[in-house]
């Protein structure tokens, strides 16, 4: 069996074609090994709680907020405690920045008057922190985790920590007032 050796022409094809190969490898090779963007997805749905049980009497407390991402709109489902866990609201004026980081949206409870809710989720959307509230502090946030294990049993309610009191603007903390 003899092997005859391949003319010019179909060498310099196969060449082109290697060379062409290696520079499509080279183009795409960096935009496959892009990681996918961090934060949160532009579609799907994310639920972040504090949901926690009391110890004393077994009821709830806290809040749950689904956040649901359509392509038309963003939606969201707003569950609070009330002594027992309250009928889902769902929230009008949803917001989100397109970059996924900061969001408000507003409810009207059945038994109360309509407010904005506003938060800041974390890089790896992983945290959602809510502005003021928590324990009725308006200075210290609430910060909701997501939740990824919907079979998981509620943690234990948390004691609220003790009130500082706030300074007056000029001086400073735990100075006597005059």
């Amino acid at each position: 069996m003899t092997f005859s050796r391949p003319n010019g022409r179909l060498a310099a094809a196969l060449l082109i074609l290697l060379a062409s190969c290696a520079a499509i490898a080279a183009i795409a090779a960096p935009q496959l090994a892009r990681k996918p963007a961090a934060g949160l997805p532009r579609y799907g749905m994310a639920v972040y709680s504090d949901l926690c049980v009391n110890g004393d009497s077994g009821e709830f407390g806290g809040q749950r907020i689904t956040l649901q991402r359509f392509n038309e709109v963003d939606t969201v489902i707003y569950e609070y405690t009330a002594g027992g866990l309250s009928w889902p609201v769902v929230a009008s004026d949803v917001n989100i920045d397109p970059r996924g980081r900061q969001l408000y949206f507003t409810v009207k409870p059945p038994d109360g008057e309509e407010r904005t809710i506003s938060g800041k989720l974390s890089a790896d959307a992983q945290l959602l922190t809510l502005d003021g509230g928590y324990c009725g502090d308006a200075q210290v946030p609430m910060r909701l985790a997501r939740i990824g294990d919907f079979g998981r049993k509620a943690a234990a309610c948390k004691a609220c920590p003790e009130h500082k009191p706030v300074a007056p603007p000029g001086q400073p903390d735990g100075a006597p007032q005059a």
